[in-house]
């Protein structure tokens, strides 16, 4: 009776956490998507802290209502609000003059009286988030002078390079000038008449110097807008360190007029260049969405040198206002053709950070962008992961040639840094391709940078060769653009076939993943939606550990492609995990879907994780692109191969024959490994867990009283037993790759009967013996246990084998197998009873 009334009471209060959800009136806009597909989003997932301001409340709202915008106004004329503007048709940016700019306590109260107007659907205030733009500090000079170059104006230059223009800093760009192969191949281009023209390329930054004369003559005022003062004019707020100069330099590289006996050469010296400020401030998601939909029938690329804190311990990403702005603008942006945006991948190289962590570079809406020095090293800075796409020359180490570009007060540079500098050449580039050919939509523009993108001179150990015969590298993508190579495919590309996506699901996933070893899951595509030739692959996974930084996850694609889709993050000791993060790779593209996709998760720390839920995301095409339009793969005959240039590795010892096939037409099996180690279960701070992990820090109070409560009631159903008996740490026995033969008889023995709580600790294991409990399996990790319902505890002595005793949850599946195999390799066992299978693999 006791224990009936625990279970209720524990039931009671685990009903309260489910219900107990935040609010939605001040969190979420239920904005109308339908046309656009949300779930496709290259950014979706949780992120997590970002440092100094972050989740602190602004004095901004986004209001969601109807009626029009006089509509809007009047209902902020009522209740003393500024109205700033639009960011939608039906969302209104909002400021309070009388709240605070920063604090830590929102403002509930005008919350309601904006949602007691019956045209108000929704409204949230606003929440600042960290962004930090991807140059550095300029190195001074002996005297302590920054390296910023002269005034504008001819000047003597020691470079042997023939010059080819009269602006004085022609000849240091070496990036462009040098030849051999060895540049990005520009000056073709240019020969043959592109520059850019009637190209309009808008800068994301800190402002604009537009009255600069090395750009004047191509600054659009329809291309630029101040976000932070909420007017027309970009320019930039000047100090006394020049803090606001990261956006004109940026702007100098795309546009910097040609032949003017000023300061430098603009990649796309013809096209029309724009500023947005919206750095200068305290950024929102509000302000982010402004400033991605600003215009978008009017500019074509849009260029970012900035993203969440590149520390190696944040994950972060655009929220919901700045997602819809990019699905608008590759939706609806050009005319239907796209928006372009192209984004530095990340300068977080010193700290071991991932650009994969960044859902800015990790969208497939974005052109992602990786720098290399001038003798073609990975630069010190460099983030290496699985969604660069291409790579631009910058900076390198101390002594390697920097960029060259424009800079405040009317002045000039040598020294810009970092993908800051990559992500506006590689925009100026695109610029050209895109006068080539006008219809080019935003993923021609993606496909023309893989199929001419080369390695060059492009020196790292990381290269590999994909299905479809393409090198490829984690620190520089596809390699160095290719401007001329780039306007040539452009002129003859046939629009790319429409885009298919393609959902596979795994079934339920509750795995383990212990310390100091690795869990290995597959899932087999047969058929997918249409998405025969593949471009960007996304792994949607949610995961808990107590230590997000110790955690390596690599995809291998059924053509072998291997993708890194997160490194070791030593900085990273948030316990925040991954929440439905869409891990990004364009390793595989041109490559067919069909066949075994093989995910892997390695825990290089000291604590337990979670794999609580992984799907597979294709995005790709029936027909091949740039093909006439007919082929298709081969007809699907359940082969792991459809002709694919590079087998697949058949001696996989995680292949096997029993595997699940649910209806949906796909495979999955999933296969755990793990080393001779002790289970570790304790948190941080060194006290025990039960391997339960928050999602959510608004329900760990709630939590933990779920957890004390099931504590209470373990201690009190629990059988008495000799303490020795009773193992909260428990041994695991390493299991081998090659089956051998059982030496000896197998026997069964009945197990005696435990009344402790199933599902939270170990039973005693004997030497030798596997012990079934009700809908768990006390076995070494791998083994599941399928359709388990009695209540009984069988134990099974295999021959041979070692002491096993390790908790894995119940995957309910129908039986394959029950055959006997060996202790030591794969083994499978029925229960006596005839109801309850385990299966090792």
């Amino acid at each position: 009776m006791r224990r009936t009334c625990l279970w209720l009471a524990v039931a009671a209060l685990l009903a309260q956490c489910i219900a107990a959800e935040p609010t939605r009136l001040n969190n979420d806009l239920d904005f109308d998507l339908a046309p656009l597909e949300p779930d496709s989003s290259g950014s979706e997932g949780r992120g997590d802290g970002l440092g100094d301001g972050h989740g602190h409340f602004s004095s901004q709202w986004a209001v969601h209502i109807e009626g029009g915008p006089e509509k809007a106004q009047d209902v902020a004329d009522r209740h003393d609000f500024v109205n700033l503007g639009q960011i939608f048709p039906d969302v209104y940016h909002f400021e309070h003059k009388r709240v605070a700019k920063r604090s830590v306590d929102p403002s509930p109260h005008h919350d309601h009286r904006l949602l007691s107007e019956p045209t108000v659907k929704s409204a949230r205030q606003q929440r600042i988030k960290r962004r930090v733009k991807r140059d550095f500090v300029e190195v001074r000079d002996r005297a302590g002078r920054e390296e910023r170059g002269a005034r504008t104006g001819p000047r003597t230059s020691r470079s042997k390079t023939p010059v080819m223009f009269t602006d004085p800093r022609w000849q240091q760009m070496w990036y462009l000038n040098r030849g051999g192969g060895l540049d990005m191949n520009v000056q073709p281009a240019w020969d043959e008449g592109y520059t850019g023209r009637n190209v309009v390329v808008t800068i994301l930054d800190d402002g604009l110097e537009k009255d600069h004369p090395d750009i004047f003559k191509n600054y659009d005022p329809q291309a630029s807008y101040d976000v932070n003062s909420h007017d027309d004019d970009p320019m930039p707020r000047y100090d006394m360190l020049d803090s606001n100069r990261h956006g004109t330099r940026c702007a100098g590289e795309v546009a910097a007029t040609a032949n003017n006996s000023i300061c430098a050469v603009g990649v796309a010296f013809g096209a029309s260049v724009g500023g947005v400020r919206m750095l200068d401030g305290d950024v929102t998601d509000a302000v982010e969405a402004r400033s991605l939909s600003l215009n978008p029938q009017h500019i074509d690329i849009y260029s970012a040198s900035w993203g969440p804190d590149d520390d190696g311990k944040t994950v972060d990403g655009p929220g919901e206002l700045a997602t819809r702005a990019f699905l608008e603008g590759i939706s609806r942006g050009r005319g239907g053709k796209g928006s372009i945006f192209v984004w530095a991948s990340g300068n977080g190289g010193r700290d071991m950070d991932n650009c994969n962590c960044d859902g800015y570079t990790n969208s497939i809406w974005t052109l992602s962008i990786s720098s290399a020095t001038e003798n073609g090293l990975v630069p010190w800075y460099s983030e290496a992961c699985s969604s660069t796409l291409a790579t631009t020359y910058s900076s390198g180490q101390t002594g390697e040639k920097q960029v060259v570009t424009i800079d405040l007060h009317h002045m000039c540079t040598s020294s810009h840094t970092g993908t800051s500098a990559s992500a506006p050449l590689a925009a100026g580039i695109c610029a050209l391709a895109l006068e080539a050919n006008r219809d080019l939509t935003w993923r021609d523009m993606q496909h023309i940078v893989v199929r001419t993108a080369r390695p060059a001179n492009l020196q790292s150990s990381d290269w590999a060769v994909n299905g479809v015969g393409r090198n490829v590298s984690h620190s520089f993508g596809y390699g160095l653009m290719d401007a001329h190579a780039m306007v040539q495919l452009a002129r003859t590309w046939k629009a790319v076939p429409e885009q298919r996506r393609c959902e596979v699901s795994a079934p339920h996933v509750d795995k383990l993943i212990p310390s100091k070893s690795q869990v290995v899951l597959q899932l087999h595509v047969k058929e997918c939606a249409g998405v025969n030739f593949l471009e960007h692959v996304q792994a949607k996974i949610s995961l808990a550990s107590s230590r997000r930084g110790d955690l390596q996850i690599h995809l291998t694609s059924p053509n072998g492609t291997r993708s890194t889709l997160l490194a070791r993050r030593p900085h990273d000791m948030s316990r925040a995990g991954f929440t439905a993060w869409p891990f990004m790779s364009v390793h595989t593209w041109g490559e067919q879907p069909f066949g075994v996709w093989q995910l892997e998760i390695h825990n290089e720390g000291r604590f337990l994780g979670t794999l609580t839920e992984w799907k597979l995301i294709l995005y790709g095409t029936e027909t091949e692109p740039g093909s006439d339009g007919n082929r298709k793969p081969p007809v699907n005959n359940g082969s792991p191969k459809y002709g694919i240039n590079r087998p697949v590795n058949q001696s996989s010892p995680n292949q096997d024959e029993n595997v699940v096939e649910p209806d949906i037409g796909r495979q999955w099996k999933e296969v755990g490994h793990a080393r001779n180690e002790v289970q570790r279960t304790t948190t941080e701070d060194g006290t025990s867990s039960s391997g339960c992990v928050s999602q959510d820090s608004t329900h760990r109070y709630c939590l933990g009283l779920c957890l004390l409560s099931l504590l209470l009631l373990q201690l009190v159903t629990a059988p008495h037993m000799p303490g020795d008996k009773l193992h909260h740490m428990s041994k695991i026995s390493k299991i081998e790759k090659h089956s051998t033969n059982i030496s000896g008889p197998t026997k069964v023995t009945k197990h005696r009967r435990h009344k402790s709580l199933h599902g939270t600790r170990c039973v005693s294991c004997t030497e030798n013996t596997i012990v079934i409990r009700k809908r768990h399996v006390l076995a070494a990790p791998g083994c599941t246990i399928l359709n388990s319902n009695k209540s009984t505890e069988d134990t099974f002595v295999l021959a041979n084998s070692k002491e096993i005793c390790v908790e894995t949850p119940c995957v309910r599946h129908r039986c394959v197998s029950s055959k006997v195999n060996n202790a030591k390799g794969r083994f499978s066992a029925r229960n006596v009873l005839g109801s309850s299978q385990i299966e090792c693999v």
